[in-house]
């Protein structure tokens, strides 16, 4: 090669390595979980990363791997034909939703994470992910529940925040996942600490014009509501199954929300009222107790007298999803208990008592009246 065209080879490389540099890096999606919610999550997202350019197109999406009753692989299902044939059949995901099995592999190169699993896995999730991910990864969390320890309550961002060194938003709201898959519109909220343009990169994950995302710089408030309104959800469930009518379950969904509130602000001082009034909180409130599954097999729970266990009303109803509001109920009562508020809750102490048949269905309009003080 000449000397002149060896140094302009020289410089266009140099010129190119530059601009490679100066690029902004694309962002690389990941979600943890594929079920029902999972699998609509992975819908949004992918319809958007294949548009903005500032994303790569592939999704990946963990999936738990199952066997169908066919013989199928679940995961080969879904890449087969597009489709979670067993948690979302019937919807189309994006052909560039990928599901993988392996947990590691499908976060490898992943900077942004997006967490929706049943809350009562995402301990062992975390611990598997450990030293595994990204440095300069992002997470987000639509699971609603909470891991109750010796120490107190840890809601389940701050166990990402924790287990993964990364920090993370939450994402709640009116979202029954059916109905968004069939793109009927709908709203969320996006709860951030301090970085609003984070927030604002996950709105823009999940925005569509069907599915409309707020950011509110308040995580504990966001959170607690999308996982409080599943207990209020089995007490409306008990009062549909007893046949009390409108006005009753009113009546609880009011006193339900009332206790959201209290226990939320007695739990952490920063949450702020006006978060109860976005999608998260009293939106959410109202489609989970209108609909959903928490609702539903609590009908069945009170409808049976509460001869049937909750855990055989799932696996007939929910055919392999996870109830939340059950377990959510026992957890906020075991804090309730430790730090002696539990007169002060007397709607969510009932529901657990009534769910481990301490109480009878027709206990949820029975329970004294107070004001959280």
């Amino acid at each position: 090669m000449a000397p002149q065209e060896a140094t302009a080879a020289a410089a266009a490389a140099s010129v190119t390595q530059k601009t490679e540099e100066a690029a902004p890096r694309k962002n690389r999606v990941t979600v943890v979980g594929s079920g029902n919610w999972g699998s609509v999550a992975a819908k949004l997202i992918a319809s958007n990363t294949i548009r903005l350019p500032s994303f790569h197109d592939e999704v990946r999406m963990w999936v738990f791997e199952e066997t169908l009753p066919s013989g199928e692989k679940l995961t080969d299902a879904i890449n087969t034909r597009n489709e979670n044939v067993k948690y979302l059949p019937g919807i189309k995901l994006g052909k560039n939703v990928v599901a993988d099995p392996d947990l590691v592999n499908a976060v490898t190169g992943a900077n942004m994470l997006v967490f929706v699993t049943p809350h009562q896995f995402m301990e062992g999730i975390c611990k598997r992910l450990a030293g595994k991910i990204r440095g300069d990864v992002e997470a987000i969390s639509l699971i609603k529940g909470m891991e109750v320890k010796m120490e107190g309550p840890c809601m389940i961002s701050k166990l990402i925040t924790d287990q993964l060194g990364v920090n993370c938003c939450v994402l709640m709201g009116a979202n029954i996942a059916n109905e968004i898959a069939l793109e009927k519109f709908s709203e969320a909220t996006v709860g951030y600490r301090e970085n609003k343009e984070i927030a604002e990169k996950w709105v823009q994950l999940f925005s569509t014009s069907y599915f409309i995302v707020s950011p509110v710089q308040d995580v504990e408030g966001v959170e607690l509501c999308g996982t409080l309104k599943n207990v209020v959800a089995i007490a409306a469930g008990f009062v549909d199954g007893l046949d009390m009518g409108n006005n009753t379950k009113a009546a609880i969904m009011r006193i339900g929300l009332r206790e959201m509130k209290a226990f939320s602000k007695m739990l952490f001082s920063s949450v702020k009222d006006s978060t109860f009034f976005e999608s998260c909180g009293v939106a959410d409130l109202i489609t989970t107790c209108l609909g959903g599954r928490n609702r539903k097999v609590a009908e069945a729970f009170a409808k049976s007298g509460g001869k049937r266990s909750f855990d055989e009303l799932e696996a007939e109803m929910l055919q392999g999803q996870k109830l939340q509001g059950v377990s959510t109920a026992k957890e906020v009562y075991e804090v309730l208990s430790h730090r002696g508020w539990l007169q002060f809750f007397p709607l969510f102490a009932t529901v657990h008592e009534i769910c481990i048949g301490t109480l009878p269905p027709s206990a949820i309009v029975e329970h004294s009246e107070r004001t959280p003080k």
